[in-house]
């Protein structure tokens, strides 16, 4: 038989736990009702970006007042619309020069200066590493900025300039010539290197760029019409014949040499060193102990040949290298592994080739590389 329950007796609520309950109520009454305080549309409006190809992590929201925060517009591109052509000037065709740099030299920038393209259809483009080395370029490229897009004439001002720092370690820790060319600190340099380009690539590809021009930090000197040579071609991938001035000590005087060794057609002995590699091996170029026996475009320059003769490439180099923007937007980016045995940029040299974009070289024209 069930025993009757007796009366049932509730807790006394704390005075404490009431008041801090009432204040609770409240506070979420005057939340719910109230409009929209100064502190929180000026919270929205710092998380929104200030740049509509910059867009905010947190959702829009829409203000109650009429003076509140309003989200910029919705920005349509056609990229069917962005010319590529071979007289880009003419079309007003967008420039991106991007440049890895280590160090700053003025002759480099004094070069850039000097180039006729219009500087307002140009926009630049900088990575540089955070070590001691960097952080002294990046001043030195600061003030060289300043100077020209604050108090520099007009035509010589650019349209943009953008400088990045590298968010990964530097594995070399010089920069010297000699250092940078040992045969034991090319992959984990050139790793560094295709991260750095893919970085700025990534970043700094607008919507309205029609060329990239890859100029390495340390090319200074080059044709005033540099980019307009260059894709007056109309080639996909066009790389220029880098070579370097140096005082000849047998001959007592001033001379030059070829530099850039990336720029290369493949050969059978290649390909089968290639095929004895493992995936993670990479075949470099320009090196007694590696033997390739490709054909070097840095040999091919003739002193009274054709200026705008070409030759198809499998491999390329950056130190001045015009890319059509279309390119890289379809994928071909700068791979920081082995890709077929090949990296940075030899490896963007083989992966536009496997997209159908084909890369040329003009062996007759030259750019100069600094001489340490």
């Amino acid at each position: 038989m069930a025993r009757p329950l007796g009366p049932v007796r509730l807790k006394k609520a704390s005075p404490i736990t009431l008041i801090v309950g009432a204040v609770l109520c409240i506070f979420i009454f005057v939340f719910l009702i109230a409009p929209s305080g100064t502190s929180v549309s000026q919270s929205i409006s710092n998380m929104a970006a200030q740049h509509h190809l910059s867009p905010p992590t947190s959702p829009y929201r829409k203000s109650a007042s009429k003076s509140g925060f309003k989200p910029p517009p919705v920005v349509r591109y056609n990229l069917n619309n962005v010319t590529v052509t071979s007289n880009p000037m003419e079309n007003e065709e967008h420039i991106l020069i991007l440049t890895p740099m280590s160090r700053f030299y003025q002759g480099y920038w004094d070069n850039l200066l000097q180039l006729t393209y219009p500087h307002e259809l140009i926009t630049l483009g900088f990575i540089l590493p955070k070590t001691k080395e960097g952080n002294a370029a990046t001043a030195a490229l600061q003030k060289a900025v300043h100077k020209t897009q604050k108090h520099g004439s007009e035509k010589d001002r650019f349209k943009s300039v953008i400088i990045l720092r590298q968010d990964f370690e530097s594995v070399l820790s010089s920069q010297d010539e000699a250092e940078r060319h040992k045969m034991s600190n090319q992959k984990a340099r050139r790793e560094v290197m295709a991260k750095a380009r893919n970085s700025l690539m990534f970043t700094t590809l607008g919507p309205s760029t029609s060329w990239v021009l890859w100029l390495d930090a340390d090319v200074v000197e080059s044709p005033p019409t540099l980019i307009q040579d260059l894709a007056s071609h109309g080639k996909d991938i066009v790389a220029a014949n880098c070579f370097q001035r140096y005082y000849d000590t047998e001959k007592k005087a001033m001379s030059e040499r070829p530099y850039d060794f990336n720029n290369w057609q493949d050969s059978e002995e290649a390909q089968a060193l290639g095929a004895k590699m493992g995936p993670d091996d990479i075949l470099l170029e320009g090196y007694g102990e590696m033997p390739t026996w490709r054909t070097l475009m840095a040999k091919k320059f003739e002193p009274m040949g054709d200026i705008r003769a070409s030759m198809p490439l499998d491999g390329v180099g950056g130190t001045a290298l015009l890319v059509k923007a279309e390119v890289h937007r379809d994928g071909a980016m700068f791979p920081p592994f082995a890709f077929y045995n090949l990296i940075e940029t030899e490896g963007f040299a083989k992966m536009a080739k496997r997209l159908h974009w084909q890369p040329y070289g003009l062996p007759n024209y030259k750019v100069y590389h600094y001489n340490e």
